[in-house]
């Protein structure tokens, strides 16, 4: 055998090694599904939308084992608390996003962490926006996922997550009294 044959044979045999190495090293998340080539990581710094779709900040999308969090960043929002949630729709066409549609809500609750028939999965907290129009916020939804599982975003309609001109009341149903939308992202854009 020819010195460059053995050369050959050796690299392969390292590329095969190193690829099953890496496979082995890769984490399992049960929330993904199986193969891997069908499941796009979550967009990272996705812009949020002002009613005019001028840019109000940006957001960031990531899964764990125990469910999705986004991380929040605004930028020359109006000064005060607002209702934040997500919208059974990636869609987000202004001024009003009512494209979004409806609350995110897969189980077939009512709104509202405080009400004893709530909450709606995509119920989130409020934001508080400073008199700068600054605002940063994580809110972790449990048990939600970008694929698969009982509560994917990224399904037929997609998902976004809306900023409303009031606070969230955490009670009333559908919205928490929390008023028009004034911002909006697209987290999964319908598939």
């Amino acid at each position: 055998m020819n010195r460059s044959a053995v050369f050959a044979a050796f690299a392969v045999c390292g590329a095969m090694l190193g690829a099953c190495t890496r496979e082995a090293e890769a984490p399992a998340d049960d929330n993904l599904v199986a193969n891997s080539a069908e499941v796009a990581p979550p967009p990272s710094d996705i812009m949020i939308a002002g009613a005019d779709g001028a840019s109000l900040g940006t957001l960031e999308v990531s899964q764990g084992a125990a469910g999705v969090t986004i991380t929040l960043a605004a930028t020359g929002m109006p000064a005060g608390v607002h209702g934040v949630h997500l919208h059974e729709k990636g869609v987000c066409e202004g001024p009003k996003f009512v494209s979004a549609g409806a609350h995110w809500n897969p189980a077939g609750k009512q709104h509202g962490r405080d009400n004893p028939q709530g909450s709606h999965l995509g119920d989130l907290a409020n934001l508080d926006v400073t008199t700068s129009g600054s605002a940063s916020g994580s809110f972790s939804i449990p048990g939600a996922a970008m694929r698969g599982g009982s509560a994917p975003l990224a399904d037929a309609d997609g998902t976004a997550i809306v900023v409303h001109a009031k606070p969230d009341d955490y009670k009333t149903d559908p919205s928490g009294a929390s008023g028009d939308r004034i911002a909006c992202a697209v987290i999964a854009a319908p598939e």
